[in-house]
């Protein structure tokens, strides 16, 4: 396909005018630009299974999957059919249409902790309302979060606290993930006060090697919640249905009190879950929770279609089988040019960062080096692998990763820091070794 360079120019030149150089979702890598390679793509006209095009004509195999939602492939047939049956019928009304009581119906009968669900729309809706009902029912103020963590964008849970009064977070504390004594320290000095315990499905902070959480981290963390009244809240939004298909903490045989869910339960279309076992049913009945377009039909019939396409297929054991081939070949290219990475996390959604690289010089070059061969990567978090992709799209990645590392191998003396470097705090740059 013929490229046309000036369209992405002249969107950016427009959306310059009209959007603040802030940090605003997705959009903020393609107005500021501090995080976004060289040559990067900008604005999307067209997505398919596991591809992209961008409005330049380039065609991309998308490893961001949409920042996570991209589970099963971009315009997934049964997905569209079911969103398009319901379209017809009706959307966002003065009430709720049946496909809610279905899709809650589905959902605790899929999660093994879940008895009850509320919906909202994307996932700090959902981590805010699971705080939310932890305080109603508690009638206590604490929340521990993990260093690092990201749980959204709320004044109490934001990584960037310009504008965030000092009082929105006097009740947060923090404790080191898979660090038991860490979080025993964090939960003594919350006393008496403690509402909840948030953990992530696994860390998979920014900037750092990942982790699963240890079965004794787990365990310690249901033991505390248990001791002190607290309830557990396991984070699932960025990882829900991608390691199991029920909560992820039900790999390590632990169940939560409160769970939340967004990104990839309906494939794409806006919807974020809290589910609860009976254990919070009482600050779930107490607390005030609504918004206008919580109840929208659309999403929730897409979403009980990932749920039967889940239960019906191999999409996670096809997504492992795909991660196993992606990690063995970039660690067997990467060797072969001098370099060493370490790729950590599930297969299906890794973290890809480079040895002995404190400045990221590398890891940004790599990703706009792939980029420039039609791979959508990140630099510096995890990417994904959706049930679309195949064996020839993989094949196709490691192709273009074995040119990437030969130009890297190349230039190696002369490629300089990418600005993210100076823009990111050396909290946020900090990395696991």
């Amino acid at each position: 396909m013929q490229t046309n360079p000036s369209a992405s120019r002249a969107l950016l030149k427009r959306a310059a005018r009209v959007f603040p150089p802030c940090v605003y979702g997705t959009i903020y890598g393609r107005i500021a630009n501090p995080t976004m390679p060289p040559g990067g793509p900008q604005f999307f006209n067209r997505a398919n299974g596991a591809r992209l095009w961008d409005v330049d004509g380039r065609e991309y195999i998308d490893f961001l999957c949409a920042y996570g939602p991209n589970l099963l492939g971009y315009g997934h047939p049964r997905v569209e059919a079911a969103a398009e049956r319901q379209r017809a019928l009706c959307d966002t009304t003065t009430g709720p249409a049946p496909v809610m009581v279905e899709l809650a119906e589905k959902l605790t009968e899929t999660i093994s902790h879940a008895d009850w669900v509320m919906f909202a729309k994307n996932g700090s809706d959902a981590t805010g309302i699971a705080l939310l009902i932890a305080r109603a029912h508690t009638g206590k103020r604490r929340v521990l979060v993990a260093s690092g963590a990201y749980h959204g964008t709320a004044p109490w849970c934001t990584p960037f606290t310009i504008g965030v009064l000092p009082e929105e977070r006097a009740h947060r504390a923090e404790y080191t993930y898979n660090d038991v004594a860490s979080l025993e320290s964090a939960v003594a000095d919350a006393g008496d006060d403690l509402a909840a315990l948030f953990v992530n499905a696994f860390k998979h902070d920014r900037c750092s090697n990942q982790e699963m959480p240890s079965p004794e981290f787990a365990r310690r963390c249901r033991e505390l919640c248990d001791r002190t009244g607290a309830l557990l809240i396991v984070d699932d939004i960025r990882a829900g249905f991608r390691l199991a298909r029920d909560c992820t903490w039900s790999l390590v045989g632990v169940q939560p009190d409160l769970s939340c869910w967004s990104k990839a339960i309906a494939n794409g279309y806006p919807l974020s879950a809290v589910l609860g076992s009976n254990s919070a049913r009482t600050g779930a009945s107490r607390a005030f929770i609504a918004a206008t377009y919580w109840a929208q039909a659309v999403p929730m019939a897409a979403a009980i279609a990932v749920l039967d396409v889940i239960k019906e297929t191999n999409y996670l054991e096809h997504t492992v089988a795909l991660g196993h081939l992606l990690r063995k070949g970039l660690d067997q290219r990467a060797l072969a040019y001098g370099f060493e990475l370490h790729q950590t996390g599930p297969v299906q959604m890794p973290t890809i960062l480079f040895k002995d690289d404190p400045d990221m010089r590398f890891d940004m070059a790599f990703t706009a080096a792939m980029m420039r061969r039609g791979i959508f990567f990140h630099a510096f978090q995890n990417i994904f692998i959706c049930a679309a992709m195949t064996k020839d799209d993989i094949a196709q990645t490691l192709h273009a990763a074995d040119g990437a590392f030969a130009e890297l191998a190349e230039q190696r003396a002369t490629i300089q820091p990418h600005p993210l470097v100076a823009y990111r705090s050396a909290r946020v740059l900090q990395r696991t070794t």
